[in-house]
């Protein structure tokens, strides 16, 4: 006789598509805004560059097919997973979360771009609905008479929309064009799929499902993600100051991939870490390097050393990236393992500005720059280059 396991017959009696429905792009911002919809605490920062916003609002305007689902935890019984608000990521009070509160397992990047155009955000600023092109466009000049910025287009109020047009003489030519595109994107209908109650686990493989065909979620986003309790948050506390600090150097290239935004920052953390708490006692798997990173060991810490770790990689940075530019070897600089060495190199120094270093070692690193070749190279000989680096600053 055949055994039919039970959950067989559960599994048939129970489907989840029954829940999923649609819902408009202003009624999922009033909720963003009001933080009926929010993140679980494992979500990573903001990772859209303007052009992918851009590209999101022109599919959502001109797009022949809808973009894909939504998918939302329903939290009704069960709270497993601290709350966060979107953009800012401020914790939720549990007073905040009430019966049918709804938690973006995947979606948070085009939630986010609509928000943005609907609240004004400032980093919106040179977004913009080009009507004699149609299309919208990113622009590095003040927008002319028709380029309409999206934060005024798309904003909640409306009234915003007709006092732009109306101080610019523009109001009988395009005010009824511009409703027409605001009301289309603003009832732009998702699909949203529901489950209810998810536990931890239970989120994160249906994230891991949403998410590169059932890839891990990288074990740098979840080890970190719960120092927000501890009013630590790695991405803004660290990994986006990290971030925009390099691209004012010009770098916008070297942060592409999910990759280098996240792990190479945290394995910038390592000369801190050996600094502050080893004494500058170097371990050869210390590295700067993704593998070597060290997030299991950094969550253990004292929130006041990590802090400390976090401040002296910044200003290591800082200097990392000015030595680059005082020296004109931003056209060497083509990968992030140069401006991660020269952080170890000035975590490791005593230098607290350029002008401190002695003219000898400025040149041997200027030659270091210059000659040091990270192709192809395996991660025992970009450990060793890395020691050897260390060196120099002693």
């Amino acid at each position: 006789m055949v055994r039919i396991n039970s959950s067989l017959r559960k599994a048939t009696s129970f489907n989840p598509t029954e829940k999923s429905h649609n819902m408009p792009v202003y009624d999922m911002c009033k909720k963003i805004k009001e933080n009926k919809l929010t993140l679980p605490l494992y979500q990573r920062d903001v990772s859209w560059s303007l052009i992918k916003c851009r590209d999101l609002l022109n599919y959502q305007l001109f797009g022949k097919a809808p973009v894909s689902p939504i998918s939302i935890n329903e939290i009704n019984n069960v709270q497993a997973i601290p709350q966060i608000s979107f953009i800012d990521r401020e914790l939720i009070s549990n007073t905040e979360i009430k019966n049918a509160h709804l938690s973006v397992i995947d979606g948070q990047q085009r939630l986010t771009t609509n928000f943005k155009a609907f609240s004004n955000h400032p980093d919106f600023v040179n977004l913009v609905l080009d009507v004699s092109k149609a299309t919208f466009r990113v622009i590095e000049a003040a927008p002319n008479e028709a380029q309409i910025p999206v934060g005024i287009l798309l904003n909640e109020d409306e009234q915003l929309l007709e006092d732009y047009l109306t101080e610019r003489d523009l109001i009988s030519t395009l005010f009824t064009l511009l409703v027409k595109v605001r009301s289309k994107i603003h009832s732009y209908s998702y699909t949203i799929n529901i489950a209810e109650d998810l536990t931890e686990d239970e989120q994160i493989d249906w994230f891991e499902k949403l998410n590169n065909a059932g890839s891990r979620v990288t074990k740098i986003q979840m080890a970190f993600s719960k120092l927000k309790l501890h009013n630590l948050d790695i991405y803004s506390d660290y990994t986006k100051p990290f971030r925009d600090i390099t691209k004012s150097y010009g770098f916008d290239e070297l942060f592409s991939p999910f990759t280098t935004n996240v792990s190479y920052p945290i394995a910038a953390l390592n000369a801190g870490y050996e600094v502050i708490v080893r004494n500058k006692e170097h371990n050869n798997n210390y590295a700067p390097i993704p593998s070597d990173t060290k997030e299991e060991i950094l969550i253990k810490l004292d929130i006041s050393d990590l802090k400390k770790i976090i401040r002296l990689s910044i200003s290591s940075l800082e200097l990392a990236l000015e030595f680059i530019e005082s020296n004109s070897l931003v056209k060497k600089i083509t990968r992030m393992d140069y401006v991660s060495y020269l952080i170890g190199f000035f975590a490791y120094s005593d230098y607290k500005e350029i002008d401190d270093m002695p003219e000898k070692i400025k040149l041997e690193l200027v030659d270091w720059v210059n000659n040091v070749d990270f192709s192809n190279q395996s991660n025992t000989s970009r450990r060793h280059i890395y020691t050897q680096l260390l060196k120099k600053s002693s």
